[in-house]
Order: C-alpha cells, then structure tokens, then sequence
C-alpha cells in the first residue's frame, strides 16, 4: 500500500485551505483578477467544487475579503494594558507591520474593491468601522464628548490613514516611527477640530 496517500480533507478544511489561497493571491494581484478559473489552477481542483464551495465568484471574493479583513484586524486590536494614547500608537505600530508585511492584501483591501460588488464593499466598510470605533473608545477615554460628529470625524481619518498607509508604509522606506508620529497627531488633529481642542494633543515625537 503506497505511504503518499492524499490527506483526506473536511469540507471546512478544504474550504479555509481554497479561502486561504485566495488571500494568498492578493500578494500578487488584485482581487478583481480572483476567478474561478484562475483559482481552480493555483489549488489543483475543479471548477465545480469552488462553485460547490462558494457560489459564484462573488461568494469567492466576499469569502476571501472577510478573512483578510479580518487578519488585520486581528493584528491591530488594541491592548487593554495600555493607556489611551499608547494605546493609539502601539495599535498604529502593528498596523504599518501588517501593512509592509502584506502589502498586496492591504492594497487589495483599501483600493481592489473599490468598484467590486455592494456586499464585498460592505465587509471592507465594517473592518473599517471596527477600527474607527477602537479609535473613538480611545478619545472618549480620554475625555472627549460622544457625538454624531466625532464619530463621522474618525470614520473619515480612517480613510485618509488608509491613504497614507498605502503612499508611505507601501511607497517609501519611511521609518515606521515616522508614520506611525505622523498618523497619531493627524488623529488629535481631527479629535481637535471636533471639540475644539478640548483635547489635549500628543506629546511631540
């Protein structure tokens, strides 16, 4: 009997494996070039199972852009032993690690879906909540006033830092540190303009 029998895999198995092959694809292109096709050949399975698994080839990508999201987030949750500023700039920190660490994932997540389907946009949108919510708790923390206002405020800077992560931590060697600076007092800038500084803002760095 031959020892190189196939490893027979769950069906939860062997849908996290066809899911975590798709993310990995992000580090080479963008998600809109994911096909069934193409993903079929990367794995060495049928056309029929991925149909199978996830529908269509927009059940493929929304499968695809929930784990990635999630990965990063996994990767920045805030750490409850630190105070509210810390807090902001260890979050940042690991953050620009994720980003220069999985630079085709991130790119991917915050520019391939922009013209991708309602419901992939929207699981990018709600990574993109979580995070300006971990944000907003931080400055309540520290004082400021709950209100519609700083709540659409930190949304939208979550959106510029998503910018800058893609211009600085992808398209240059700036230090982390210096990214990192940069984004937590473009924060307090934000936080600043809410409450009319009623905040105070981060040490210089």
């Amino acid at each position: 009997m031959s020892s190189d029998r196939r490893t027979r895999l769950t069906p939860d198995q062997r849908r996290a494996q066809l899911v975590a092959s798709g993310v990995a694809f992000l580090a080479e292109k963008p998600l809109d070039d994911l096909t069934m096709e193409v993903l079929s050949q990367r794995v060495g399975v049928s056309r029929g199972l991925l149909f199978h698994y996830f529908g269509s080839r927009q059940g493929l990508h929304r499968e695809v852009v929930i784990t990635a999201a999630a990965a990063l987030l996994a990767a920045s949750v805030p750490r409850d032993d630190l105070g509210p500023r810390e807090r902001l700039d260890d979050t940042l920190t690991r953050i620009v690690a994720f980003v220069r660490e999985h630079r085709g994932t991130f790119y991917s997540l915050v520019r391939g879906v922009a013209s991708g389907d309602p419901e992939v946009r929207h699981e990018v949108d709600r990574a993109r909540d979580v995070t300006a919510g971990w944000v907003t708790d931080g400055f309540l923390e520290l004082g400021a006033e709950e209100s519609p206002l700083l709540r659409v405020a930190l949304r939208s800077w979550v959106n510029f830092a998503e910018e800058v992560l893609v211009e600085l931590a992808l398209g240059t060697e700036m230090p982390a540190a210096e990214i990192v600076a940069f984004l937590s007092r473009s924060a307090f800038g934000v936080l600043a303009s809410v409450t009319g500084d009623a905040v105070p803002s981060p040490p210089r760095k």
